[in-house]
């Protein structure tokens, strides 16, 4: 059956699982032909669908099961009146199996088909079968020259499977690659279709599952699973009799000078997501400002590591690293952090300077690094990073023993017991500064709630992703600080503090 937008499995899977389900469903009595033929209308449904005004196709087509596909949908274009040509990028008599069979249909159906060359037109909705789930390596010519002839075309494209050229596994472009506005995928949904430069050239999902029996997928591994507001871990009710002392007390530690905003973003978060009790700890300085800002919290002026010991024994989560900085003042105060025996949330410079060796993370804890923040943990670039976000995801935890969340386009959770998860929602307005420090606040005050420490991040995360897609439809210049009160009413609508 279809699944469109946010209607979509939770479950997400590696190229090759999804080939193995595709096996099991062949062994189980379905042809493969019979689900290169269901994977076509699938993808001609969507494609009139979304397009319904439309009548012209043109199908670029490669040399493998994805050409199949796509000579099939030409098939049903033609027979629903369209006007429809194939491009051949890859040579149709080196198809072999299904997708050769698929080509002979589209012959005894009168399909036209033309060699691609530089000189080829498109016309009307251009489909992408061209290279489909099992490239491997940078795409090579004559495929990277039809897919920058796709790219500038300037037409609707809808992607066959996968957006020809964007790996399926680690959701990088190798290379080059399809910029979709529709993708349509089957049996199972790739992980990369959620992360890293995915979010560039997949455009609207849509999954059919090609009327595979669910019993085949009962107990079958997946790589991660999406973020989504019908699996999103819950904070519980609040009694009627409740109080403060019921809901933690998050001590925040941070803001060196010229950083002071910083860590009043991150405790103004913590406050607005519901910690019951909220200190912070910065330059004296800064203590007026947070007063004023944010009356609240108790706000201690920290000149040394010596006056947060009391502080310290009275406090249930830490969120240490906002604005701390990478100078004495900021190394002491993380140095004494590092030593306490509580839950904690390490972001910003206490990632910097855990990179550097400076101090060891406890484990047990929560740790929020951007890409360029996980590179120098990890001891790599950060085009290595993006290359496999999910391997560094898990890297990262296995090498902290912490819960990790990788930032960014399709920002990932991963757990030292080997558990991923995806958040892809989000908006391009959040590319600003401060809105990490907002998350960092937020994961801590649901930590301070009761909440283990891979399902708060896991739902302070969608908290943030949704927020910014919220805000960030007023447009450009969204400001860290407008993401807060969303927080708030999106935490109510999902977890009510009194049903």
């Amino acid at each position: 059956m279809p699944h469109t937008k946010d209607d979509l499995p939770d479950a997400l899977y590696s190229a090759a699982q999804v080939r193995g389900l595709d096996a099991s469903l062949i062994a189980a009595g379905t042809s493969g032909f019979e689900l290169m033929h269901r994977a076509a209308r699938a993808t001609w449904r969507a494609l009139v669908r979304h397009w319904p005004a439309a009548n012209e196709l043109t199908v670029v087509a490669g040399h493998g099961n994805n050409a199949g596909d796509g000579y099939l949908v030409a098939v049903l274009a033609k027979r629903g009146g369209w006007t429809v040509r194939v491009l051949a990028a890859g040579d149709p008599r080196q198809l072999r199996g299904d997708a050769a069979s698929a080509h002979a249909e589209a012959v005894s159906e009168n399909v036209v088909i033309e060699a691609w060359s530089a000189q080829s037109d498109y016309r009307g909705i251009v489909l992408d079968a061209l290279l489909g789930t099992g490239l491997a390596g940078d795409v090579r010519e004559p495929y990277a020259s039809v897919i920058a002839a796709i790219n500038a075309s300037g037409l609707p494209v809808v992607a066959v499977d996968i957006p020809s050229g964007l790996c399926a596994d680690t959701g990088r472009i190798l290379g080059c690659a399809v910029r979709a506005d529709l993708t349509v995928t089957f049996i199972g949904l790739k992980l990369g279709l959620f992360t890293g430069d995915a979010a560039n050239v997949v455009g609207e999902r849509v999954f059919n599952d090609l009327h595979a029996d669910p019993r085949l997928l009962e107990g079958a591994p997946i790589t991660a699973r999406r973020l989504t507001a019908g699996n999103l871990p819950r904070l519980a009710a609040r009694r009627g009799a409740s109080h403060k002392g019921q809901f933690g007390h998050v001590l925040l530690i941070g803001g060196d000078r010229g950083l002071g905003g910083a860590i009043l973003l991150s405790a103004q978060s913590a406050l607005r997501s519901g910690a019951g009790m909220v200190s912070l700890a910065t330059r004296p300085e800064h203590v007026p400002a947070a007063l004023a800002r944010i009356p609240e919290a108790m706000a201690l002026g920290a000149a040394s590591a010596n006056q947060l010991m009391d502080l310290l024994q009275k406090v249930s989560v830490l969120v240490v690293g906002p604005g701390l900085g990478q100078g004495a003042w900021g190394r002491s105060l993380l140095s004494a952090a590092a030593n306490a025996p509580l839950p904690q949330v390490w972001d910003a410079d206490a990632l910097n300077l855990l990179a550097e060796g400076r101090v060891s993370l406890p484990k047990g804890c929560v740790i929020t690094p951007h890409p360029g923040e996980a590179a120098r943990l990890l001891g790599l670039s950060t085009a290595q990073v993006q290359a496999d976000r999910p391997a560094a995801a898990h890297a990262l935890s296995k090498k902290y023993t912490a819960v990790v969340v990788l930032k960014g386009a399709g920002s990932l959770i991963a757990c030292p017991d080997g558990r991923l998860a995806v958040c892809h929602q989000g908006h391009p307005a959040m590319a600003a500064a401060g809105l990490g420090d907002v998350l960092a606040g937020l994961v801590g005050a649901l930590l301070a709630q009761g909440m283990d420490a891979f399902d708060a991040t896991c739902l302070a995360v969608w908290l943030h992703a949704n927020a910014g897609e919220r805000q960030g439809k007023f447009g450009r210049g969204l400001a860290a600080s407008d993401l807060i009160p969303a927080i708030r009413q999106l935490l109510e609508e999902q977890a009510p503090c009194l049903k």
